[in-house]
Parts: structure tokens; C-alpha cells; sequence
């Protein structure tokens, strides 16, 4: 006797259900649990579905899912024979009970599917949702930033609507993924067989596929055709490409109805277009990256990626292994979707390479700032005292033109320019400024770390550490060993040719009241400058790259009219000399302007904004000094003071190398495993040899030298 003669008949009165048939249905289907709610939910749910009308049967659809998607325990209505059955298909297992004895719901719910299915189309669904719609990185950070603010139009005959109405969470893309695809076979075999002359739910789905396929197709062969591309895979002709092969192949496909062969093939073209967008890649890794490259190159792998699960889900047996590689499917949009639609995931993930290779280059420069040798110790100390001198000039600068009363605009030009030609001269000259290398020598200490820190290398890794802190503290003495007596020598002058001293006594009081470490802002601004020292080290890095990535020093060495000013190897030496500086122009002048802004910009928006940057903090200090006189600087302020240079010099130093070292290590993907590790020994290399971070090796003793042999002797 089927279950259905032992139920009575759903009532369709406007009351609803009577108690008198939900415990029937719920006795008959489930004994061990007649007053489960799971049970009598499905009841009002199957007696309920929805005639006509596509956003009345969307409505109901989604209430079956927030149905089986519920996390109330449904231990009592497992199947004995299935003891650890999840919640979710305990629920699939007990519809398919009920179908399996209901043919009045069962014909129902067989009308719904295929009404659904017949009214909506997943081309958008599978060609679209999860995949960038932009053809460039701007373009998809704009489009996504509107639909985030923007309200969105209904589109009730698409399923790509459906989909996140269903899962509005993303942990719903792993709870599919655990759904079992036997319980769906069944299902989908009982409500997927209707009457003629309704359309098959099977058939309009799999067309929908085979148009996202050669949607797909087409759109990934013209990004991998465009001339960028095409420029980075010489090793690949235009005839040759299989991205040119992508449309035919996907034309087989649907010609022969995704026949086994066809499916292969398919498969074979996408291996090979991977090729070539690994190798457009490694060109990347080696000419530079452009954002918007980096972007199309990833729309062409995920739209691959795509392209093979819809493969999979064609090529698939009907019943249980096709829904197995369609949850696959669903999960993987569900998950693209909810991902997608956040700004700030497409900038991580699109600019992590451009983020590399500005660090990479940045790392290139932080080689020369650490010194090994004594000598080399030496040559570094001699260097930044050179650029201490140079600072001092560019102290008194600073000085003399935010003393005359400037518009906001030229106070901006004129200190910026004085800064930026500091820095310019500092690199020009060969010196050093000491707040230039935490940024640079972190780029480089990261790329080390991240080739490995394991075994043998990490012995060799720890010896980076006290190199980079002793050519640090090398820098400092420099500069702040001659901007000191560079800034009062220029001050005293300043006194016999002019009669009066550089700074007022009210100016000179204010500079030392400025430094005072807790009287004033002092370490707040000098944390400022450190962030603002490591955004000047990225912009010298963006710029060398958008040099290398531009090819300039080439466009440059044959460009007419250099070759006509300079012949043709001074324009070659030019171009060489743009390749060698242009990141030290970026950050140079990057450096100089954004200095500069900060207190301008406090002013135009209300806030104490500005700047302590060690270098110039003592050398404005000792013009003070200098105006104040021996008695000035033995006060207690200014012995305060002198504490505040030294504590902006560590935060300065702090905040920049903290901030570089942690956007190196996230940007070359260093795991924790590896870093750890690394750090343990340091400190342990700390404990046992502190010196050697404070001070150069000794010098090796000579070799005594051999004798002479005796005549005669071999």
C-alpha cells in the first residue's frame, strides 16, 4: 500500500492545513518524530506551492531552501540505516520520502521546477556571476563600487538573481558543497520528468551552459589576443595561439552535444592558453607589472577555471556524478559572488603583484644602504655626514621661506622644493639620509626571508639583522653628527653678516617647545613622518616600475630628439641614468612635497598636523641654540628637547620599517612558519653577540707571511 492512501488529502482551505492532516502527514512519515517542525514545515511548505507566476514560485523556492538550510537538529528523522547523516540531508532524505509517496505534490512541485527553469535563464549565471565584468581594474573597482551604493533593478527572470536570495551568507557555498549529490539525483529524477508538453528542466539548463561555454569562449580569446598580451608571449605566434583555437573548439562542443572527444580537446586548449598566461606572467615578474594587465590576466584564468567546471558538469554521467561536479559548480559561484562584490578584496588581490615588484625594486636600493665590512662601516658614516651638511642648508631654507608670508599654495611650492632639492642633491652627491633606508632595507630583508628561513640559510639570514642595525646607527652618526655643527656654523654666520641672529628669540623658543617629548606632539608627528617616509619608498618604487613597465630608457636612447641634443651616446648614457635614478627621483621628490604638505594641510582642514623628521628636527634645534646662546641650551626645555630628537629618530625609524617590512612580507605571501623561526634566532643572535649590532667586525689579523724556501728546494 503506497503512504499516500494513508493521508488524507492537502486541504487548500484559506485557514490553512487542519491539525488532523499535518499529524497524519507527519505520523506517516515520520513516526520516530510526528511534532518535529522540520516535518510540519514541509507539510505547509509542499501543500502550498505556488501555481503560476515566476516571482511567486522564486518566493517559494526560496523558502524551501531557508527550509533545508535550517540548523535545527533533526536527529529523529535520519534514516536508521544512515545513523550520521548531516541535518541538511536528513531533510533532502525526508522530501524524497514524500515525494517518492505523494503524487499530488510530487506533480506540483514538478510544475514549479520546470516553471522556474522555463522562465528564467542562467546565462548570466554561469558566463557572469563571480567573474569581473570590467575590462580593466578601474573599470571593475568603479562598477562595484556602484552596485554598493547604487540600488539594484529586479531581475526575476535570471537566475544569477536567484542565487544569492538563496545563500545570502558565504559559509553557505561550503554547506553546499556537503550536500549529498545521491539524495539530489533522487530528487531531481522525481520533480524533473513533467508531462508534455511542459519543457524538460534538464534540457533548459544545459542549454544555458553550452551558451555560457561559448559566451566564455569568447570573451577569454579576445582578452588573450589584445596587444599587451601578445607583446609579453613572443615565444607564441597570433596563428598559433590557443586562445584563437578556444572559439573553434567550443564550437565543436556544442555542435556535437559535449561528446567525449570534444570535451577533451577542450580541455587540451585550456592547458595551453594557461601557458601562455603563465608566461605573460613570469615577463611580468622580470619587465615590470601594470594593474590593469594583472587584472585581465586573472579574469582569463578564472574564466578558464570556469569554463572546465562547466566542462565537467556536461561531460558528467546523468544521476548522482553530475550533481556531484554541479554542487562543485554552484559552490564555486556562490562563493566568486559574495567575494566580488567587495572593493576592497579586488584591490588585495590585483595589486598584490604590483605590490611585489615595488617592494622587489625598493629592496634593489636597500642592498647598497647595508654595509659588512669595517670600511664599507666607514664609508657609510662618511656618507651621511655629507647628507647632514646638505640638510642643514635645507634647514635653513625651511626657515627663511615660511618666515615670508606666502599664499598656502606657494608656502607649499617653496618648502617642497627646497626639501625635494635636498634629497635630490643628498642622491646626487653620493651621501645618505638615514630615515631613507628602514624602508628600503626592510623591502630587502623580506625578499631574503621569503627565498626560505630553514636550515642552513637561516644562520645566513640572521647575519642580515645586525648589518642593517649597525649601518642605520652609521647613518644616524653622520647626520646628526655634522647637521649639528653644519646648522650652527650657518646660524653664526647668518649673525656676523646680517648683525642679528637666524631665528628669533620667540622663534627659537617656539622650535625648542616643539621638540619637547611630552610638552608637544612630537612623537605623534614623528610616527607622521615615518608613514610618510615609507609612502615616499613606494612611490620611488611605483616609479621605477612605470619606467621598466614603459621600457622609457629605450623609448629615451633612441628618441630623435635626444640623439640631436646629446648624439647618440649621450642619449644612451641619459636613458641609462633614468634607469638608475628613477627611484630615487620618486621618492626624493615624493618625500620633499608630502613633508611639506602636512601642515599646510592641517591648516585647510583644522587639525595640528605636522612633521619631525630627525635630521632636520636637530638641526632646526641647534639654529636654536644658536640664537638662544650658552645659557639657552643648558635650560632644562632645551636638554628635554634634545630627548625628543632622540625619541623622533626611533619613531621615525619604527614606524617606517615596521610599515615596509609588514607590506613586503604580506606582499611576497611569507608565512608565518617561515618568520617565526627567524625571529627566535635573532633574538637568540642578540644575546650572544650584541656587539655586532652596534659595531663593524674587526679586522681579520694579516697572515703571516711564508718563508722563503731554501735554493735547491722544491
Amino acid at each position: 500500500m503506497t503512504a499516500s492512501l494513508s493521508v488524507p488529502p492537502p486541504s487548500r482551505s484559506p485557514h490553512g492545513p487542519s491539525e488532523r492532516e499535518v499529524d497524519a502527514f507527519c505520523m506517516q512519515y515520520a513516526p520516530r518524530a510526528p511534532g518535529h517542525p522540520a516535518v510540519r514545515d514541509l507539510y505547509r511548505l509542499l501543500r502550498d506551492v505556488p501555481e503560476d507566476g515566476l516571482e511567486a514560485r522564486l518566493a517559494w523556492v526560496e523558502r524551501w531552501m531557508a527550509w533545508l538550510r535550517e540548523r535545527l537538529p533533526a536527529h529523529a528523522l535520519v534514516d536508521e540505516a544512515e545513523p550520521e547523516q548531516p541535518p541538511a540531508d536528513a531533510r533532502l532524505a525526508l522530501m524524497v520520502r514524500v515525494l517518492e509517496g505523494e503524487s499530488a505534490m510530487r506533480a506540483s512541485l514538478t510544475a514549479l521546477v520546470s516553471g522556474v527553469c522555463d522562465g528564467s535563464r542562467g546565462l548570466k549565471l554561469f558566463a557572469q556571476v563571480g567573474l569581473p565584468a570590467g575590462q580593466g581594474f578601474f573599470a571593475e573597482a568603479s562598477d562595484r563600487l556602484a552596485r554598493a551604493v547604487l540600488p539594484a533593478p529586479p531581475e526575476p527572470g535570471k537566475l544569477s538573481e536567484l542565487l544569492l536570495r538563496l545563500f545570502p551568507v558565504p559559509e553557505d557555498a561550503r554547506w553546499l558543497l556537503h550536500l549529498s549529490p545521491a539524495l539530489l539525483a533522487k530528487l531531481s529524477s522525481l520533480v524533473g520528468e513533467p508531462r508534455p508538453p511542459m519543457p524538460q528542466p534538464g534540457a533548459r539548463v544545459r542549454a544555458d551552459l553550452m551558451d555560457a561555454l561559448l559566451l566564455l569562449a569568447l570573451q577569454t580569446a579576445a582578452l588573450g589576443t589584445t596587444e599587451d598580451v601578445r607583446d609579453r608571449a613572443p615565444e607564441t605566434s597570433l596563428r598559433a595561439s590557443p586562445f584563437l583555437r578556444l572559439r573553434l573548439v567550443c564550437d565543436a562542443v556544442l555542435a556535437r552535444d559535449a561528446a567525449q572527444d570534444t570535451l577533451r580537446d577542450l580541455s587540451t586548449c585550456v592547458d595551453d592558453c594557461r601557458k601562455v598566461v603563465g608566461s605573460v606572467s613570469r615577463h611580468l615578474e622580470e619587465a615590470g607589472v601594470s594593474v590593469d594587465l594583472v587584472y585581465r590576466l586573472e579574469r582569463i584564468r578564472r574564466s578558464l577555471e570556469r569554463m572546465e567546471a562547466i566542462a565537467r558538469v556536461l561531460g558528467a554521467p546523468r544521476g548522482e556524478p553530475r550533481w556531484r561536479e554541479a554542487l562543485g559548480l554552484l559552490s564555486d559561484l556562490l562563493r566568486r559572488a559574495h567575494a566580488d562584490r567587495s572593493v576592497v578584496e579586488l584591490a588585495r588581490r590585483n595589486v598584490r603583484m604590483l605590490a611585489r615588484k615595488i617592494i622587489e625594486r625598493a629592496g634593489h636600493s636597500g642592498e647598497h644602504y647595508i654595509t659588512t665590512t669595517r670600511p664599507e662601516f666607514h664609508a657609510m658614516v662618511h656618507s651621511a655626514a655629507g647628507g647632514g651638511v646638505v640638510t642643514a642648508l635645507a634647514v635653513a631654507g625651511k626657515f627663511l621661506i615660511t618666515a615670508v608670508p606666502l599664499a598656502p599654495l606657494f608656502a607649499l611650492l617653496g618648502v617642497g622644493l627646497n626639501y625635494a632639492v635636498a634629497f635630490m642633491l643628498i642622491q646626487a652627491l653620493g651621501f645618505t639620509l638615514a630615515t631613507k633606508q628602514p624602508s628600503v632595507t626592510a623591502a630587502t630583508l623580506a625578499g631574503a626571508i621569503g627565498e626560505g628561513a630553514r636550515g642552513d640559510r637561516l644562520s645566513s639570514l640572521v647575519d642580515i639583522i645586525p648589518r642593517i642595525t649597525r649601518s642605520q646607527l652609521a647613518a644616524f652618526a653622520g647626520n646628526l653628527g655634522c647637521v649639528l655643527p653644519a646648522a650652527v656654523v650657518l646660524a653664526l654666520l647668518w649673525q656676523v653678516a646680517t648683525g642679528h641672529p637666524f631665528l628669533s628669540p620667540a622663534k627659537a623658543q617656539a622650535t625648542v617647545a616643539s621638540m619637547h617629548p611630552w610638552k608637544s606632539g612630537a612623537l605623534l608627528y614623528a610616527a607622521l613622518t615615518g608613514v610618510l617616509l615609507w609612502l615616499s619608498s613606494v612611490a620611488g618604487g611605483w616609479l621605477e616600475n612605470f619606467v621598466v613597465y614603459r621600457r622609457l630608457p629605450e623609448a629615451l636612447a633612441h628618441h630623435r630628439v635626444a640623439r640631436r641634443l646629446f648624439g647618440d651616446k649621450g642619449a644612451r648614457r641619459l636613458a641609462e641614468g633614468l634607469a638608475h635614478t628613477a627611484s630615487g627621483i620618486g621618492t626624493n621628490v615624493t618625500l620633499g612635497f608630502l613633508l611639506a604638505l602636512m601642515t599646510i594641510l592641517g591648516r585647510f582642514v583644522g587639525l595640528p598636523l605636522d612633521i619631525r623628521h630627525v635630521t632636520f628636527a636637530l638641526g632646526g634645534l641647534a639654529m636654536a641654540g644658536a640664537a638662544l646662546g650658552p645659557h639657552g641650551v643648558l635650560q632644562p626645555d632645551f636638554l628635554w628637547a634634545l630627548v625628543g630628537v632622540g625619541l623622533i629618530g626611533v619613531m621615525n625609524f619604527t614606524v617606517s620599517f615596521s610599515l615596509a617590512l609588514g607590506v613586503a612580507v604580506r606582499a611576497r605571501d611569507v608565512p608565518t612558519a617561515e618568520a617565526l623561526p627567524f625571529l627566535r634566532a635573532v633574538v637568540a643572535r642578540f644575546l650572544s653577540a650584541p656587539r655586532s649590532f652596534f659595531l663593524p667586525p674587526g679586522e681579520p689579523p694579516a697572515l703571516p707571511a711564508a718563508p722563503a724556501l731554501e735554493h735547491g728546494r722544491s
